[in-house]
This record gives structure tokens, sequence and C-alpha cells, in this order.
């Protein structure tokens, strides 16, 4: 009796303890149940969730790719919903607010995909609520505003994907902490702003994915996400310089972006790199060929570029090298072989200075003489580099006392007598000219004036409201002067011919035409030029810039045009002659135009190093600006004559 009284007394508390536990998960699974098909109503009962209703065993249905529900000891831990195209947004009595709030009732929820649903508003706070989630994939919906900062505050995030949408403003500064994070995609939407440099410190970040937005400014150095296997920022405003990214890399996506800088030399080390793209920039610099035999490499496109550099017949390629697009940038050379062995390759590459071999005629065409490249890589500051050989030859700039300056003894004697009482104390003091290495014109890359030929800092003075120097284009010339015409041409001296022009802000520009024999170097031309950018003074003419034109049969250069500042008021002479209706200069202008002459001179003997010294400055060199202010003439300088003399210091 005793021991059929104790097995009652355990089974009743068996029963009980069963009885309890089907009371209490019933409510439980019933309100699972129940939000699910809350989630139903409010999304207006899309067409893939048409098999929901109160029958539905959720935890046990049968999973499909548009929908799938997968529980864990029967508690919902995965949630999606996926429809095929993109739904219109729902209704105006939509409430993306209720939605999350209802989805919070699903605390165990860890991954969360609601793609193409018609959802939009913006983005609650209250999905931090979602403290299990590790993925969360709203694809192809209709949210808007800015992506709120709460998310960041999902510390179990592991992936995050906001693609298609019309999110705006900045990524929050706070995606550091999601220190889990390996997936983060927020392409084709409208966020802006610079990119957080807390985007850095994700160390497991495998896929970053920011194309089609408006981001701006300089990605955030990445060089210490060792996990980052794929970047593509593609359609932004980002730049200028390449991405800092491991050489475990795979993909690189840059398209049409702002860079503007050179591939950084270590790109010939990314041995897993399978994908890059970087078409539609403002690269310049050599293009390097070792690119194209890198082990993993399948996918090439540097179109648009300004990429320069010879290829090779025999240059050699990865065999799985299946897509390739050089199109539109200033290589010369012979297209390796190994690019059009494969009819499998898809190889393009017209708009360079290619010699092809190429039965068809029309990818022939489409390149262009070699002149061509060169002129433009010059244009856009790459000059090729060069080492000079034998002994290096300096420039002889000769300039000397103006003769009969003013047409008469004793107005350069007054200028003298000026120029002594002003200049004379300060000369004797006087230290001698520093010698500094300054930058040469544009972004050339060239040592500047070897044998320490350097300009003083003098010469930043004189180009106080001058634009500054640059390179130009041919056809900006021949657009400034219609195509040479002879209503625009001023004249022709021993160095060339003169031509008038307006550039298209407006202002006029005075252009000489030197043509070149062979035996002149660029590297001798660049020099030289070089030299004449920094010749910046207020009674010197300055140099705005320059343009080459090469021979389409050795690439030497044939044509130099230099371009100056334009002074209107004609030469000393004619205003001292009286030319203009019998107008002269009064003395103070005349006592003003001599000192502005000494001091242009004394800026030659002095402030520059080495001095520069000529006896064929005449007064015909002297020009007037619109306020009468004199200005030594530069058109006459002899420095690209054949004898060119060393000036010792």
């Amino acid at each position: 009796m005793v021991r059929t009284s104790y097995f009652s007394q355990i089974s009743v508390v068996l029963l009980a303890i069963l009885f309890a536990r089907i009371r209490c998960s019933k409510p439980h699974n019933a309100s699972q149940e129940q939000t699910l098909l809350s989630i139903q109503q409010l999304l207006y009962y899309p067409v893939v969730l048409s098999s929901w209703n109160n029958a539905t065993d959720f935890c046990n249905t049968v999973q499909s790719s548009s929908v799938t529900v997968i529980c864990y000891e029967d508690v919902v831990t995965q949630l999606h919903i996926i429809n095929s195209d993109k739904a219109p947004p729902l209704p105006k009595d939509f409430s993306v607010d209720k939605l999350f709030t209802t989805l919070i009732s699903l605390p165990s929820l860890k991954v969360l995909t609601m793609v193409s649903l018609g959802l939009w508003g913006k983005l609650p706070g209250t999905i931090s609520n979602l403290s299990s989630l590790e993925i969360l994939n709203l694809t192809s919906n209709h949210f808007y505003g800015s992506i709120p900062p709460e998310i960041t505050s999902l510390t179990d995030l592991q992936s995050l994907v906001l693609d298609d949408n019309k999110f705006t403003g900045w990524i929050p500064n706070r995606v550091g902490f999601l220190s889990r994070l390996s997936v983060l995609s927020m392409k084709n939407n409208s966020l802006n702003g610079l990119l957080p440099k807390s985007l850095g410190s994700l160390v497991d970040l495998r896929v970053l994915i920011l194309s089609h937005n408006n981001f701006t400014g300089q990605v955030p150095d990445l060089s210490s996400l060792s996990n980052l296997q794929v970047f593509e920022i593609e359609d932004n405003s980002l730049g200028p310089s390449f991405p800092r990214v491991t050489n475990r890399i795979i993909s690189i996506v840059l398209r049409d972006n702002k860079f503007t800088a050179g591939l950084p030399e270590e790109i010939h080390s990314f041995y897993q790199l399978r994908k890059l793209d970087i078409a539609l920039n403002r690269f310049v610099g050599p293009f390097p060929n070792s690119i194209l035999s890198l082990p993993s490499i399948t996918y090439l496109d540097i179109e648009g570029n300004k990429f320069t550099g010879m290829l090779f017949e025999d240059l050699s390629c990865n065999p799985k090298l299946q897509f390739v697009d050089l199109s539109a940038n200033l290589l010369t050379g012979k297209l390796p072989s190994c690019l059009v062995s494969s009819v499998a390759r898809n190889v393009v590459y017209d708009g360079n200075c290619l010699t092809v071999n190429d039965v068809n005629e029309v990818k022939v065409k489409s390149q262009n003489p070699v002149s061509f490249c060169r002129n433009q890589a010059l244009a856009v500051g790459v000059i090729p580099r060069h080492h000079m050989s034998g002994k290096k030859s300096n420039v002889g700039l000769i300039f000397g006392i103006i003769g009969g300056v003013l047409g008469g003894i004793i107005l350069v004697g007054v200028a003298l007598f000026v120029f002594s009482h002003v200049y004379g104390k300060k000369m004797v003091k006087k230290p001698p000219p520093r010698v500094i290495a300054e930058n040469g014109p544009g972004s050339y890359t060239s040592k500047l004036l070897s044998d320490a030929r350097y300009v003083t800092r003098v010469m930043k003075l004189g180009s106080l409201g001058i634009p500054a120097y640059r390179t130009f284009l041919l056809e900006e010339l021949e657009e400034a002067t219609n195509g040479f015409d002879t209503s625009t041409f001023m004249g022709e001296g021993s160095h060339g011919q003169m031509y008038k022009g307006q550039l298209n802000d407006g202002s006029y520009i005075a252009i000489q035409c030197l043509k070149m024999k062979r035996n002149h170097s660029t590297q001798t031309l660049t020099s030289h030029i070089e030299l004449i950018s920094k010749l910046r003074h207020p009674h010197l003419i300055s140099a705005l810039g320059h343009c080459f034109e090469f021979y389409l049969d050795d690439s030497s250069v044939s044509r130099l045009f230099l371009v100056f500042e334009y002074v209107p008021n004609g030469t000393l002479r004619d205003w001292i002659s009286g030319k203009y209706n019998g107008r002269t200069l009064s003395w103070s202008q005349r006592i003003a135009a001599a000192i502005g002459i000494v001091k242009g001179i004394q800026f030659l003997h002095t402030g520059i190093v080495p001095r520069l010294f000529s006896s064929n400055l005449k007064i015909t060199d002297v020009l007037l600006d619109q306020n009468f202010v004199a200005k030594i003439c530069c058109y006459n300088l002899t420095l690209l004559t054949e004898k060119i003399k060393k000036v010792q210091l």
C-alpha cells in the first residue's frame, strides 16, 4: 500500500508538471503565431504570405525561397520574407513603427530578411530592441531619411544589408561599435558625406559595398582589415588617393569616382586580386604592366583615365584573364599578344596610341598618333623620366642693362640716381640669395632644375594676382586664336610668331609659337620651361603656361607654344615717341617706368640663382600694362636657341 501510494504521488506530480508545461507553452506559441499573423496583416497580405492562416504550424512549415520561418525549440529565430520583384510602396496608412514594434515580440529573432515588400518610412530607432539580431537585410524597399544611430547598439550584428532604398545622410560614426560585422552593404541609396574613420576598426569585415551613393572625400585607412575581400565604392565622389587595403583583397571596384593619384606600388603583390575596376576616374602616371600577370586576376578595367607607359608585345598575362578594358588612356607601344591569343577573351583598347596588328580596320583606326599621347601626358603633368647622359648643360639666359631707355641719357641718369638711393643701402646689407627647392609647374614629377638652379622665395612676390602656371592643350590655344587666324597675328621676331588669344574665362593671352629642331630634347625643354614658370615679378611679363606639339614619326617636339600674360598698352618706345595720337608719358610716369625697369633688372641680377645677364634688352622690350606699369618682355629670351652658354656663379 505504501509503495502504491508512493507511485501514485509521483504520477500526480509528473502529470502536474506536464499540464503546467502545456499550459505555459500554448500561450507562448499562440503569442508567437499571433505576432506572425499580425506581420502578415501589417504588410497588407502579400502574395508570398498567402498560405499563412490560424492553422499554420509556423515552426514546421515547408521552407521556400520566398518565405522561411526557422525555429529553435519552438521559438522563432529566423524570418525570411522575400518578394521576387520590387513592390511599390505600401498604402499611406502603413506604419513602419507598428511593424517593428510587432517584430520586437519575437525577442529571440537572430535573422530578419524583408526584401522587396514595399516598406517605406524612416527606419525607427526601436530596431535596437531586437538585441539578438545577427543578420538584417532590408533590401529593395523604400526607406528614407537617415540611418538611425541606434542601429549601432546591435552589437551581435554580423551582416547589415540596406541596398536599394532611399536612405540619406551620413553613415553613423559609431558604426565601429559593430565589432562582429562581416558584411556591410548600402549600395543604391542617397547617402552622402565622408566615410567614417571607424570603418577601419571593423577587423572582421569581409564585404564592404557602398556603390551608387554620394559619398565624398578620402577613403579611410582600411589597411588593418586583414579579412576584407570585397571592396566596392562605384559611382561616388571619393578620392583622390587610392584606398589603403591589404594584399588579401579579392575584388576592388572604384569605378566613376574622383581618384587622381597613381596606383600604389604594392599593387603588384595583390596575389588574390581577381577583379580590378578603376574606370572613369582621373588616375595619372604609369600603368603597372604587372597587373596583367597577377596570379588570380580575371577582370581588369582601367578605361577613361590618363595612364601612360609603353606596352610590349611579349608581355605575359594571366591565362585566366577574361575581360580587359584599356581604352581611353595614353598608352603607347604594342598590344601584348597574350591579350589577343584567346578567342574567349574580351579585350578593349581603343583610344590609346598603340601599334595594333589587327585585321579589324576599325580597331586600328581607333588609335591616336603617339604625339597625341605625349602631348596629353604633358598636359596632365606626367613628364617622362629620362636620365640625362653626359655633362648636364646649364641654361644661359642673357639679359643686360637697358640702353637708350626712354630715349635719353638724362632719364637713365635719373633712374640710376633713384635706384642708388632707394636700393643701395639694402643691397649692402642684403645677404646672398637663398637657394630653395620649389615644386615645378603643375604636377611635374621631374627634379626641378638640377645643379641647384632654383629660384628664390622672392619670386613668389611676383605671382600675386597672376594665374598659376599650367600646361595648355593645343585645342585650347586654337580655340583662343580662332585656329591661329591672321586677325590674331601680332608680329614675328627672331624667336617665333606672336598671336593674341582670348580664353574661355574672357582673359587675354599672348602666345609665342616657336618651331623646334629635332636636336632639342623634351627633357631639356622641360628644364627651361620650369625656369620660365618661376620668373614671376611685378615688372616682368609672366609666363602662364606652355604646350608641346610633336613630330609624328619620332615623337620629338616640333613646335613649342609659350603662353604669356597679355599687356595691352604697347611698348614704352611708342609712348615716348608719341605714337598714340601725340599722347606721351608724364615725367612722373617716365620715372616710375624707369624705376620699374631697374627693379625688374635687379631681380634678374640678384633675386634668382643663377643670376641672369643680357646685352640685347631694348626699349621695345618694355611694355606698359593698363595701369602704365612697366614690364620687361620675356618674349625674346634666348632660352631656346641652339647656343646655350653656361653661366658661372
